[in-house]
């Protein structure tokens, strides 16, 4: 097993060769290699934020699994946030790996972490997210094209309010859009932000949008999941591959583009570095902006 030097740290790589996405022919090596490439523009986006993974060590379709808490084997020199909780008067703590350099990136990738979710906050403002995310997640009998027009629809809301949204595909069917704030609000407070919006959306477009909690009432509509914003809940990372045939990965665009008409499938493991190259980080301001969002409150 190749034993690689990273920021003066060693680091084994295991299964090498073993194919994650059998119709691509995308190994495990061709996955670590990816994120190399990518790190300078996806590593912002982790920084200081707890990590949940979801590992595929046998590929897409073998046996999955999510992971919180790091293993016992995690090297030393990786940082890592403890998440104390009380349930049932028992203490239960979760220690979240931090993803916040090239050698923790690669030792996740090498963990086989196909998916990676950060939080919406990061530790030193935990309490607090940086953003307001909204998931446009289409059910049963809709589609990424449902998505993209409410997406649109969103972004007119938006602004109207003066305020500035960016959105992402999520690598499957869904868009999420993030529109980054001041971290002062609290989740619960976010969370009525979002739900203001998405109520606004559904009772615009009836036909097509629901933040309907039952999953049997969703049917033939997106479901606008104002309830991602809650503390420790995740969405996939922006330029995080996901385990479907293509490898395609959770990508930002911009509006015109969304405007346009792009697909998912469009954005892959094979040509994000490329892309990247070319038009830069364009989930930037995600990081940049800070917002207030006071006068919904």
């Amino acid at each position: 097993m190749p034993v690689v030097i990273v920021e003066d740290e060693k680091l084994e790589l295991t299964n090498l060769s073993k194919v994650m996405w059998p119709e691509d022919n995308i190994t495990k090596a061709d996955f670590i290699d990816y994120y190399v490439r990518v790190a300078p523009y996806v590593l912002p986006h982790l920084k200081d934020r707890p990590m949940v993974f979801t590992r595929y060590p046998d590929g897409i379709y073998g046996k999955a699994f999510y992971q919180k808490n790091i293993p016992d084997y995690a090297p030393e020199w990786l940082r890592t946030y403890d998440e104390e909780s009380f349930t049932g008067g028992k203490r239960k703590v979760v220690r979240y790996a931090l993803i916040d350099d090239m050698k923790s990136l690669l030792w996740a990738a090498n963990q086989a972490s196909l998916e990676m979710h950060p939080w919406l906050s990061r530790v030193g403002t935990i309490e607090y997210p940086d953003f307001v995310v909204f998931d446009l997640d289409p059910m049963e009998n809709t589609d990424f094209e449902d998505a993209r027009q409410l997406a649109l629809a969103l972004k007119k809301l938006l602004d109207m309010e003066g305020l500035v949204g960016f959105p992402k595909t999520s690598g499957a069917t869904g868009i999420q859009v993030y529109v980054p704030i001041e971290p002062r609000y609290t989740y619960r407070e976010v969370r009525v932000f979002a739900k203001i919006f998405c109520r606004v959306l559904e009772r615009t477009f009836p036909e097509k949008a629901t933040t309907e909690r039952s999953i049997k009432k969703r049917r033939g509509k997106v479901y606008l999941d104002y309830l991602q914003n809650i503390k420790g809940k995740t969405l996939i990372a922006p330029y995080s591959p996901r385990p479907i045939a293509g490898a395609p990965v959770s990508a930002p665009v911009t509006w015109d583009e969304l405007e346009e008409g792009v697909r998912p499938s469009m954005f892959t493991i094979r040509n994000m570095p490329e892309r990247l190259q070319k038009v830069g980080d364009l989930f930037k301001g995600v990081l940049e902006v800070k917002q207030r969002i006071d006068r919904w409150l």
